[in-house]
């Protein structure tokens, strides 16, 4: 193990940011199964911060934010750069066939339609309601 790495649950936590924060945790947990950890909203509706576990992983999200970030740049949405992203979660499931259709069913619009993966696993891709990018499949790298 990495000597920088602190010995806990899950090293590394996927964070997003989204509009519609409350809309899109309800969706995460309807949809892929995530449960809510910890969810603490702002005075106007918004949320400051959330973890949505998921098996020994985690997501956090917050609402994006008019405000400039540490970096002073402001939080760009993957439709207001054309749908492109840097990156994006893998989900770990066991029945990847019925996490996609209810993707399907919550509106998702598929990137990568469910297929079994020559390297072994059987996943998708597919956009959640704020265009985030998301991965899911049966495939465990460990």
């Amino acid at each position: 193990m990495s000597s920088y790495a602190k010995n806990t649950r899950a090293t590394v936590v996927p964070c997003l940011r989204y509009r519609d924060a409350p809309k899109a945790i309800e969706w995460l947990c309807e949809v892929f199964g995530f449960e809510k950890q910890l969810v603490v909203p702002n005075d106007d509706g918004s949320i400051a911060h959330a973890q949505l576990s998921f098996g020994n992983g985690m997501v956090m999200l917050g609402s994006v934010s008019k405000v400039a970030n540490e970096f002073g740049r402001l939080t760009t949405q993957p439709d207001q750069i054309g749908g492109l992203e840097t990156q994006s979660p893998y989900l770990i499931v066991s029945d990847a066939d019925s996490v996609y259709r209810r993707a399907k069913a919550a509106g998702a619009t598929i990137e990568i339609e469910i297929k079994d993966e020559d390297y072994g696993g059987r996943g998708f891709s597919c956009r959640d309601l704020e265009g985030h990018l998301w991965n899911v499949g049966t495939y465990d790298p460990w």
